[in-house]
């Protein structure tokens, strides 16, 4: 692969070049775009690790895509400075790398449904249960796949391709470079490159895109519907990775679930709590334990940075060649960084990630997006599959209720399936509008349903 090709500044969806700004680049349009979208908007509501926090500190998908942007932008400048030369001759700001990363990372949580991992796993779910195969039983393997292995990273690329602002005709019309760069997964959902792992970054309905950005980067194939990564996604990576590893820590402490003492053992690693200046004197007991560790995890960020962007430039060829053997950027950078993260991760996985209190509340997620598919799909599916358009008898937890459909598909607004689509078509309109929800709109429009289906 070649950095002229991979940092494109053309446009998906656009036929004609655009025109340069003076004082904003094309990537920092990029920026713009996700930034005032309303998909970006609505993470503000979306569940980070902590469904329905009440606790206003707790951080939410909007705080951690800015965060991880700042990560990124500093990665992706900092790269470019080291690759200041090999840019300069194509005609290409080093600064550019940042605004590209920076851009990535603002989208890579975009396609997130409500309730964060727990509610792609009750996507999931549903859609395997055997009560609902009737629902599932005339697609393709390829296209069951894209509901049974729900991946918010391929709904993110639907998003910013489709959905917002040029509906159906190019999406936001990002750069290919910043589109290449957000690919943490570039194979579609009928390619599953590591046994026991299902991630994929593109659904059956975009597969002609995701071969026109990897045709126009350069990106070398793996198969007919898979390639290697564009460099750069690994510096999105690396930023989210370091992002919600530590910051985790801070958000756990918080929640009560770990210590502040594991906390400083993990920071500890990479960081002398020594070196880190007397506080204010007001500072005292947990608010001076809380500014101590604030600042450490700053300091541990800045020093897995400057790892990562070593080891980016150690493994550039590799990376340009689609020889990168490591599982992911930390995991090459070894040594204390290596350590630090994945002991951080650890904590999470077994204190946090697994506290009764957390589980507890994802049961109910679960539950609203089961009433949620229960109601919709069940409506697509009749609405395909009888001919007359008036009153429908559908199935809602083994009760059978006679339902005007149209109050269902009312909630839905222009996500609304027509009885010509496939179903296919059709449920990945309802993806679009249930995954589009933010915690408390999926639990509100599941009380709806609940009312529509009582009352009818």
């Amino acid at each position: 692969m070649t950095w002229a090709n991979l940092l494109s500044r053309k446009r998906l969806g656009v036929s004609q070049p655009e025109q340069t700004e003076i004082g904003r680049s094309h990537f920092q349009k990029d920026i713009d775009r996700i930034i005032f979208s309303s998909a970006f908007r609505r993470l503000d509501r979306k569940t980070q690790v902590h469904p329905l926090p009440e606790n206003d500190n707790i951080h939410t998908r909007l705080p951690h895509s800015l965060e991880v942007s700042s990560v990124g932008r500093s990665l992706g400048t900092k790269v470019g400075q080291r690759l200041d030369d090999e840019l300069r001759e194509i005609g290409i700001d080093s600064s550019n790398i940042g605004d590209i990363v920076q851009a990535a990372c603002l989208a890579h949580d975009i396609g997130n449904p409500p309730f964060g991992h727990s509610g792609e796993e009750a996507i999931r779910s549903w859609f395997r249960a055997t009560a609902n195969q009737e629902f599932v039983k005339d697609l393709t393997s390829a296209e069951l796949n894209d509901f049974q292995n729900f991946e918010g990273n391929a709904q993110g690329l639907r998003i910013i391709t489709k959905l917002e602002y040029y509906l159906f005709e190019g999406g936001m019309r990002l750069t290919y470079a910043t589109l290449g760069t957000f690919l943490k997964y570039p194979w579609a959902s009928d390619f599953i490159p590591t046994a026991g792992k299902n991630k994929y970054g593109c659904n059956q309905t975009e597969r002609e895109i995701l071969q026109e950005i990897a045709t126009e980067l350069g990106l070398i194939a793996r198969s007919t519907t898979a390639w290697y990564r564009h460099p750069l996604s690994y510096l999105m990576e690396a930023a989210d990775d370091i992002c919600y590893a530590l910051i985790d820590l801070e958000d756990g402490i918080e929640m009560g679930f770990i210590t502040y003492r594991e906390a400083i053992d993990i920071l500890g690693i990479i960081v002398d709590f020594d070196k880190i200046p007397p506080l204010h004197s007001s500072c005292q007991g947990n608010e001076l334990l809380n500014r101590q560790i604030a600042i450490a995890r700053g300091r541990a960020m800045n020093t897995a940075i400057e790892a990562v962007v070593d080891t980016f430039m150690q493994h550039k060829d590799d990376l340009l060649h689609g020889n990168f053997s490591y599982e992911d950027p930390i995991a090459a950078c070894g040594g204390r960084v290596k350590q630090c993260i994945e002991l951080a991760k650890y904590t999470a996985q077994e204190k946090i990630f697994n506290n009764p209190r957390k589980i507890q509340i994802e049961v109910g997620s679960h539950a609203t997006i089961e009433v949620l598919l229960d109601a919709f799909i069940q409506a697509a599916y009749l609405l395909k599959n009888n001919d007359s358009p008036g009153e429908r008898a559908f199935r809602q937890r083994d009760r059978v209720f006679d339902s005007q459909q149209q109050t269902i598909f009312n909630l839905m607004g222009t996500h609304q399936p027509k009885s010509e689509w496939s179903l296919h078509h059709s449920y990945m309109h309802i993806l679009d509008f249930i995954s589009g929800m933010t915690d408390d709109r999926a639990v509100s429009i599941a009380k709806q349903v609940i009312s529509a289906i009582e009352y009818n």
